[in-house]
């Protein structure tokens, strides 16, 4: 689903992959920087190319570029990412996988 989209002239993004409700990039906050951050994270999560000449607006132009890095070099490590996470609290589960077996032979 595309969350960040160019059109005409301007930058643009959504918080909700089903609507059709795009807001102006500069009028983003933190709130939803982390709601989209939450999205890219747990869901399909797509955005038009950065390309300066499509964003004329020059507060759109800077915004788009930055969170588009970012949100690029996200998706690009988000398997790592995950598999890291994953590797950290694998001994935790693994314990508690164990000691939910020994309560329920008992």
């Amino acid at each position: 689903m595309i969350y960040l989209k160019i059109d005409k002239n301007k930058g643009y993004y959504r918080l909700k992959g089903t609507s059709e409700e795009w807001t102006e990039l500069d009028q983003i906050n933190k709130d939803d920087l982390l709601k989209l951050l939450e999205k890219a994270t747990t869901e399909e999560f797509s955005m038009d190319e950065y390309k300066d000449e499509l964003l004329q607006n020059p507060a759109h132009n800077i915004i788009y570029k930055n969170i588009y890095g970012k949100f690029t070099e996200l998706l690009s490590n988000k398997t790592r990412f995950q598999d890291s996470v994953n590797l950290m609290y694998k001994s935790a589960i693994d314990k508690y996988k164990i000691e939910l077996m020994e309560e329920q032979e008992e």
